[in-house]
This record gives structure tokens, sequence and C-alpha cells, in this order.
């Protein structure tokens, strides 16, 4: 059994009910246009949902990410000049390292060896004061 309440609405409302209702009754026509409401069949083309929204903003970030790694997979020619100079700052600090650590031992090494090991970081030096060089790297990347 349905029952009937009684709504009250301004007396506006009423008169825009009436002219637009054509055959139904009044209570038909609220019925319906609560259901259209509802139901989302008074949509225009223009309106977007909330959904709609959230997977075009889902959309985006994904293409976003995915023009990101792109940039990120190759190093560039700066890149590879300042590894190759960190390295060879890494391999020069190794051998100081190791020459200190042998002189302080006291290992008694023949002068001759000293000469040459100091003539070979000096060696060293000139060639990170070389910046354009014309080898070639590869890289393998896992």
């Amino acid at each position: 059994m349905s029952g009937k309440r009684m709504l009250i609405v301004p007396e506006e409302i009423i008169k825009k009910i009436d002219e637009n209702r054509g055959d139904l009754s009044q209570a038909e026509f609220i019925d319906f246009l609560i259901d259209s409401r509802l139901q989302g069949e008074d949509r225009k083309q223009g309106d977007i949902t909330r959904e709609e929204i959230e997977s075009i903003r889902k959309n985006v970030k994904a293409i976003l990410l995915r023009e990101e790694n792109k940039e990120k997979k190759f190093a560039k020619k700066e890149d590879i000049l300042a590894f190759q100079q960190d390295t060879r700052k890494l391999l020069k600090n190794f051998l100081d390292f190791f020459i200190g650590y042998g002189l302080e031992l006291g290992k008694q090494s023949p002068g001759n060896d000293l000469k040459e090991i100091t003539s070979k970081l000096h060696g060293l030096e000139e060639d990170l004061a070389i910046e354009d060089e014309g080898g070639e790297v590869k890289i393998k990347w896992k």
C-alpha cells in the first residue's frame, strides 16, 4: 500500500509544474522528474560525471609516467663524460690510498718504483684535465 503524504511547496514551483506537465498529474510529473534525475536521463551531452573525470586523470597520469620513463632510458653525452671523470678520480684516490698505506707499513720500496707510480699519477691527472676525448663508451644496463 502506498500512503499519501502532503508536500508543501512554493506557489511558483506549482505554476512551473502545471505549465510543463502536459497530460500527467502533478504527482506523476514530480515522480517522473525525480526518477529521470536519479537515473541521469536528463543528462546533457556536455555533462561529465565524476567517474569519467577520474578515468581521464588516471589516463593522463599513465601517459605522463610513460613519457618520463622514455626520457630516462638514455644517457646523455654530458652524463657519460661526468662518469668517465668520476671513475678516473676514483682510481686516482684508490692508488693514492694504497701508496700511502704501503709507505705507512714501512715496506721499503726502491726509489724507481715510487717515481714510476708518481709519474703514472701525474699522467692520470693530465688525462682528467682533458674533457673531450674521442673514445667510445658502452654501458650495459640491467
